[in-house]
């Protein structure tokens, strides 16, 4: 299958290295800011898993598809014109939100209307800030972009008195339509499939035999859900361990990822074959913490990243450079989506409903970064909107 290097000694060498122990209960709920949790005791369980190998394998072969044809929505309301968005950010210095911000602007640019985004600058008040800011524009819509509208709720009550359409990028854990809070529809892949091919992912790369270091933000409820997600699906393989659990914000991961990697190589060795995280970023911080222990950027651990996609992601992918695979969103489709949602909003008309497949991009298939070619859907909305 594609991106198991069954030949290379350092895979070999991992994957003897790794226990086979079943997954113990370790539940993120209540974790401090910043907290690391180990997996508890873990009995003794049976060589791998192989009828859950296989069904992972072949979901993965499914994911790692480059030919998947266009899925979303070909019919809806034309454009209306002169609207105004806001895109108010988490921050813009997640891959993610910044990639689906991007991609409002690119459609912005095509249906017609003006585009501004704020910055929260990831903390609770600065993401509160930029909401009220948002709101003193008076735009025809806001873009919740990667945070949790609950933290905004005197704000997100004075867009609905208002009559301003709120849609969510990553805003709550389901996509499609949501009553508490009120959006009109939350953009996003199901992060039951993001989470259960990235598991899947690991538990076929690894033939079963797995020690796993998952990293989140449990400030983040959507990103927290992913985690609790990938541990569950992670325990139903008896082969695979889950090292630890780390709980680290993304707005810290810059200054602390470095030195939590090198304390995990430290307390694990070899028994640490895979990781898994819930945006790419933090392995763009960890590679020079694998370089650092002279870890080979195309050997163990083999990281997984459930989520976003970052185009530094792709790089590390391609040149083996401390990351094997991504999950990754399709950002540019998403932020079209969100102005194709807007535009039936403003025409009083339903959510779309459509929610894009997951892929997995690997070394192997990442000339085809995303299963999203560009010109498919930007075709399809063009077509939509009479553009």
């Amino acid at each position: 299958m594609h991106g198991n290097r069954k030949a290379t000694p350092a895979v070999m060498k991992a994957r003897s290295a790794a226990t086979t122990v079943v997954i113990a209960a370790t539940v993120l709920a209540g974790c401090e800011r910043g907290s690391s949790h180990g997996p508890g005791d873990s009995p003794t369980g049976p060589g791998g898993c192989p009828a859950i190998q296989d069904r992972a394998e072949t979901a993965v072969r499914q994911a790692e598809r480059t030919d998947v044809p266009w899925s979303g929505p070909t019919g809806g309301p034309t454009a209306v014109p002169g609207k105004t968005i806001v895109y108010v950010a988490q921050t813009m210095t997640n891959p993610g939100v910044a990639g689906a911000a991007n991609g409002v602007r690119e459609a912005a640019r095509v249906i017609g209307w003006n585009v501004r985004v704020i910055d929260g600058g990831g903390t609770p008040v600065g993401i509160q800030a930029a909401m009220s800011a948002a709101l003193e524009l008076r735009p025809s819509g806001i873009v919740i972009g990667g945070f949790d509208p609950n933290s905004t709720s005197r704000q997100v009550s004075q867009a609905d008195k208002a009559g301003i359409p709120l849609i969510g990028w990553h805003a709550v854990a389901a996509p499609g339509p949501s009553r508490r809070p009120r959006l009109f529809t939350n953009v996003t892949t199901r992060v039951e499939d993001v989470a259960g091919i990235s598991a899947q992912w690991i538990i076929a790369h690894s033939d079963g035999h797995a020690g796993v270091v998952l990293i989140t933000d449990a400030s983040i409820p959507f990103a927290r859900n992913k985690s609790e997600l990938i541990r569950q699906d992670l325990s139903t393989c008896s082969g695979v361990r889950l090292l630890s659990y780390e709980n680290i914000p993304i707005s810290d991961a810059s200054s602390r990822i470095p030195r939590e990697i090198s304390s995990l190589l430290s307390r694990f060795g070899s028994a640490w074959t895979h990781s898994v995280a819930i945006n790419d970023l933090y392995f763009a911080d960890a590679a020079p913490a694998f370089r650092a222990a002279g870890k080979n950027g195309a050997g163990p651990p083999f990281n997984i990243g459930a989520g976003d996609g970052d185009p530094s992601a792709f790089q590390r992918i391609n040149s083996e450079q401390y990351q094997a695979a991504t999950v990754p969103e399709p950002l540019s489709l998403q932020g079209w989506q969100i102005v194709d949602e807007f535009n039936r909003a403003f025409s009083i008309r339903p959510a779309s409903g459509y929610v894009a497949p997951v892929h997995i991009t690997t070394a192997d298939n990442s000339h085809g970064a995303t299963t999203w070619d560009p010109s498919g859907y930007q075709k399809a909305y063009r077509k939509i909107w009479g553009k």
